[in-house]
């Protein structure tokens, strides 16, 4: 593998997240790193769960504007993954074999695609591995 790593949602959620001020500042450095060292990756599901969250249910909603903002500063570098035929596939047999949530099931897939070798969840089993991808928890 290369060295990439994929963050899923719930990093870019709780970099927000005042009442958790150890997960915020964790997740603002990986979401920092991703950005800077140009090895952190998300897919168009991380993109539609954090808005729908971001929007309508952080307890200061994000504006349009601000949102927008974020889009084009934070998950346009980002964003390798989108989603395809082949990339549903993977999920189905992820999802089958290893008996996964759909959406966490569409994670792993993606993170796979982009060739990751880390997986930063808290949603996911902490060192779990799917070939060379393993999962880490960055809060434990």
């Amino acid at each position: 593998m290369n060295g990439r790593f994929f963050l899923d949602t719930n990093i870019f959620v709780y970099s927000f997240d005042a009442k958790s001020a150890g997960k915020a500042r964790r997740a603002k450095q990986l979401v920092l790193q991703a950005i800077t060292s140009r090895k952190g990756t998300i897919s168009f599901q991380v993109v539609q769960e954090f808005f729908n969250l971001a929007i309508r249910k952080f307890e200061q909603p994000m504006t349009i504007a601000e949102a927008e903002q974020y889009l084009n500063a934070v998950f346009r570098p980002l964003w390798h993954v989108q989603s395809s035929p082949s990339l549903i596939s993977q999920a189905l047999q992820l999802c089958g074999k290893h008996r996964l949530s759909w959406y966490d099931s569409l994670i792993v897939a993606s993170a796979l695609e982009s060739q990751c070798s880390i997986l930063y969840s808290e949603d996911l089993q902490h060192g779990q591995r799917f070939g060379e991808l393993q999962i880490k928890n960055p809060f434990v």
